[in-house]
């Protein structure tokens, strides 16, 4: 019997940050957020300390402190990020693409931690892993203070999907691909399930960001693409991101509402796919028609986040193909990040834009 050789904890690195670090931290429903100083970090070993440049608001964000998401608090929320590599743990982090990162490198970031060990990290499925950490999900104080986008600084612990975005692209474009973008990119290739979507018809209900997100991936792929929603704004700008009006059922649709899921159901063709990806808050259950699903031979499938190679896939796309479709122009108010409480009124009020952004420093 061989002899259980067990790896004592790694050892941690003390960072002092000087000027302090800060950090927007909600205390629950109906409080205002509060700035704390975080005059320095303990990074593990394969951690990394990023310098926030740009976060924005998502949806969920605006949920949580409406009261219509649960959450831990004191929580610092935020997973919407981009920023600069500024120091990293004893024994170096790797980004997605397996090389080394450097100080100064910028990136962006999975929303989600995982161990890489467990059964659902090796099916491929790390966004579910068995010991799942998130940003702007899990209260402060177990992994540090710097836990969400929605301060100066983020501490990266080992098991994040970390990738280099380029120095052209502008945050605004980079900051949303941790969610909106990698989300979409990932509701697309489950739509496509590894065929050419070249002249396959696809409807998407939602023209959020996450929706429209999916309609520029699909249109690039040459999928013909039709958005629906039932404000006249937003599906003007889904032309913009490639979309068209359908001549025939689709095969093809993304759901990126929460609101139109019996609609998706019942509209898609034949043999056709529909991919969930937007019912991510409390709703009314839908009614299911098994005999109408059987019957059409319906795939129906569930998307929840990504994985990190579908995150670098996302953040390939921005930086290449995507540029001709306007992802700039869906972050429409940057406001400081002492503004925070009023973003995201603003985010929550009629007509607001795709996206507030956040700045620290500003």
């Amino acid at each position: 019997m061989g002899t259980l050789l067990i790896r004592p904890p790694g050892h941690h690195r003390d960072v002092a940050l000087r000027p302090a670090a800060t950090a927007m931290v909600w205390i629950g429903e109906g409080h205002p957020h509060e700035m704390i100083a975080v005059p320095g970090v303990s990074l593990g070993d394969a951690d990394v300390l990023v310098a926030v440049e740009m976060s924005t608001i998502c949806g969920s964000d605006v949920h949580t402190v409406q009261g219509r998401r649960s959450a831990p608090t004191p929580l610092v929320l935020g997973h919407e990020s981009v920023g600069r590599v500024i120091a990293i743990g004893d024994d170096g982090a790797l980004a997605v693409d397996g090389t080394p990162l450097r100080i100064g490198d910028r990136v962006v970031w999975s929303v989600t931690v995982s161990c890489a060990r467990c059964d659902r990290c090796l099916r491929g499925l790390p966004q579910k892993c068995r010991d799942l950490g998130k940003y702007g999900h899990d209260r402060i104080g177990v992994h540090g203070d710097l836990t969400g986008a929605f301060g100066s600084h983020v501490q990266l612990r080992a098991g994040t999907a970390i990738v280099r975005v380029p120095e052209a692209l502008p945050a605004a474009v980079l900051a949303p691909a941790g969610c909106a973008t990698a989300t979409a990119w990932a509701a697309v290739a489950r739509a496509a399930q590894g065929r050419d979507l070249e002249g396959v018809t696809v409807r998407i209900h939602g023209a959020g960001l996450v929706g429209l997100s999916a309609a520029a991936i699909a249109a690039d792929q040459g999928a013909l693409v039709e958005v629906l929603d039932p404000n006249p704004e937003r599906r003007a700008l889904a032309a913009r991101f490639g979309a068209t009006a359908l001549d025939r059922e689709p095969d093809v649709v993304i759901e990126a509402s929460g609101h139109a899921v019996a609609e998706a159901l019942a509209g898609v063709t034949v043999g056709g796919i529909v991919v969930l990806v937007g019912s991510v808050f409390p709703a009314d259950p839908v009614p299911l028609d098994a005999e109408s699903i059987v019957r059409r031979l319906v795939t129906v499938a569930g998307i929840h986040n990504y994985t990190g190679a579908e995150l670098a896939a996302a953040v390939g796309f921005l930086a290449g193909r995507g540029r001709a479709y306007p992802f700039a122009d869906a972050v429409g108010a940057v406001r400081a990040l002492a503004e925070i409480d009023e973003a995201l009124l603003a985010a929550a009020a009629p007509g607001a834009p795709l996206r507030i952004a956040l700045v620290p420093g500003r």
